[in-house]
């Protein structure tokens, strides 16, 4: 079902169950949820954005880029659309991103928890090696060398077993992010095994990545690669 483009507020989140798609407050483009945040505003009259799409009132919708919500912020969209006069944070773009990468590490967390983690360079190319791997995470700031050796490795898993599509690779956290979330120090290397708290975590990795980059599109375009 396509989201009505006639009001830049949806009804709520329990209405429209089936709506997979919304409009962008400020490009005015329909696009899939998934490439969007909604925003409601508090009791006291913030705003906050609504990251699982679950808080109630009705929601604004905005295409998930930080270049489009500072564009929000610059345009007073967040008043014209609640049609209220709101004071907008200017640090509320970094204020999203912050909230994305807490929410990619307690993915990575209950992962953890889930026994779907191992880390470090020899348990990740162990797994590498035995086909168990289903997400290869190396820390953004990670030397080089390692990151090659293992990505190499996970190509050429990728081949031996034909079909399967290519494992994805995150490099959307820092060492530090890593050893919060693992609750361990000094984590580079890291691969998620098969489960559904991996795949949380990849669809919210997915997220943060697009944030920072999707003004040109090209995250959404690069399934199976590097994130």
């Amino acid at each position: 079902m396509l989201a009505s483009t006639d009001s830049e507020l949806d009804h709520g989140p329990r209405t429209e169950k089936s709506a997979t798609m919304r409009m962008c407050a400020v490009s005015r483009e329909v696009r899939p949820i998934d490439e969007l945040i909604r925003f409601v505003l508090s009791p006291q009259g913030d705003i906050v954005p609504d990251l699982k799409r679950k808080l109630p009132g009705r929601g604004m919708w905005i295409t998930a880029s930080r270049q489009v919500v500072a564009e929000a912020v610059r345009r007073h969209q967040f008043s014209k659309a609640f049609k209220r006069d709101l004071r907008t944070p200017q640090t509320l773009p970094a204020d999203i991103e912050t909230l994305l990468v807490r929410s990619v590490t307690e993915a990575l967390g209950i992962a953890a928890k889930a026994g779907q983690v191992v880390a470090g360079f020899g348990k990740v190319e162990s797994a590498l090696r035995e086909g168990t791997v289903e997400v290869l995470i190396h820390a953004s700031d990670g030397a080089a060398d390692g990151i090659r050796k293992l990505d190499m490795l996970a190509r050429q898993n990728a081949g031996n077993h034909g079909a399967r599509p290519p494992i994805p690779v995150i490099t959307a956290l820092k060492s530090i992010e890593l050893d919060l979330a693992l609750t361990r120090s000094n984590v580079i290397h890291a691969a998620l095994l098969a489960g559904p708290a991996s795949r949380s975590f990849l669809s919210r990795s997915q997220m943060l990545v697009r944030y920072r980059m999707a003004d040109d599109d090209k995250t959404a375009e690069k399934h199976g690669q590097d994130f």
